[in-house]
């Protein structure tokens, strides 16, 4: 399983790492430390909570996200399999983009709920991009 730093769960969710830092002291945000002590968020406690916030509307701070050429970096917070196809959802800060692809497609690039991912926007189409 993936897990994030504060700073990365920060840049992830569109805060900044202070602003995480106090939702993880104030327990809205799961932590545990690591071997050398670092304070990490399991993927899947963060694709969780990046959809809790985005329905939330993030009313404590409301912080501008933008991208660049379309690219919105963000967390897995659901994967459905079909037989062939697949359906792919990120949440990107307050954006959740959902992008249709092939089966083969997620397992080639190892897609798993609670991982960072980029959806890449052209005209109506989503790519999904590995980090």
């Amino acid at each position: 399983m993936h897990s994030y730093t504060i700073g990365q769960a920060a840049r992830l969710l569109g805060v900044s790492p202070d602003t995480a830092r106090r939702w993880a002291d104030a327990g809205r945000m799961a932590t545990h430390r690591d071997e050398t002590g670092r304070r990490l968020i399991d993927g899947r406690d963060l694709a969780a909570f990046s959809v809790e916030l985005a329905r939330a509307g993030n009313a404590e701070e409301e912080a501008p996200y933008t991208s660049a050429r379309n690219a919105f970096p963000g967390i897995v917070t659901a994967i459905k399999l079909g037989d062939v196809a697949a359906q792919v959802e990120i949440q990107a800060g307050p954006h959740r983009l959902v992008s249709l692809l092939t089966r083969e497609a997620v397992e080639e690039l190892g897609l798993e709920v609670g991982m960072e991912a980029t959806a890449r926007v052209k005209s109506t189409n989503v790519h999904i991009d590995r980090n």
